[in-house]
C-alpha cells in the first residue's frame, strides 16, 4: 500500500490524544481514565506492559503500593518515518519509537 508524505505527516501529527481515544498509529488505545483510584502498582504495571514510559508525579511519600492513582494524562507517541521497499518501489511508514504517559498519585496515607 502506497502512502503519500501528506497522509503520513497527518497521521503522525496527531500523537497527543485525549484519554480513551484511539491512538493515531496502531490499534492500541490510550490509557483509560477509569484508572483513577486504582492501585498505583497495577496501573503503572499495565501501562508499562503496553509499552509506555511512565512518568510519575506524586503527593506524599508513602510507598508505591500504598498510593492511589488520581490521574492518567498526556499519552504521547513519537514516531519516525522509515523507508521500506527496493529502489523502484520505495515507501515510508511511521514506526513508533517512544510512548510516554504521566500518572499522578496520592501517596499521602
Amino acid at each position: 500500500m502506497k502512502h503519500t508524505v501528506n497522509s503520513i505527516v497527518s497521521a503522525t501529527a496527531a500523537v497527543a490524544i485525549p484519554l480513551g481515544a484511539a491512538m493515531a498509529i496502531g490499534a492500541l488505545t490510550a490509557p483509560d481514565a477509569s484508572a483513577a483510584g486504582e492501585s498505583a502498582v497495577v496501573t503503572v504495571g499495565l501501562l508499562q506492559a503496553q509499552g509506555f514510559d511512565v512518568k510519575i508525579d506524586r503527593v506524599g511519600s508513602a510507598p508505591l503500593d500504598q498510593c492511589t492513582v488520581t490521574n492518567v494524562r498526556n499519552p504521547q507517541e513519537r514516531t519516525e518515518l522509515v523507508r521500506v521497499g527496493d529502489r523502484g518501489d520505495r515507501d515510508f511508514i511511521p514506526v513508533v519509537v517512544r510512548r510516554t504517559v504521566t500518572v499522578s498519585l496520592d501517596c499521602s496515607r
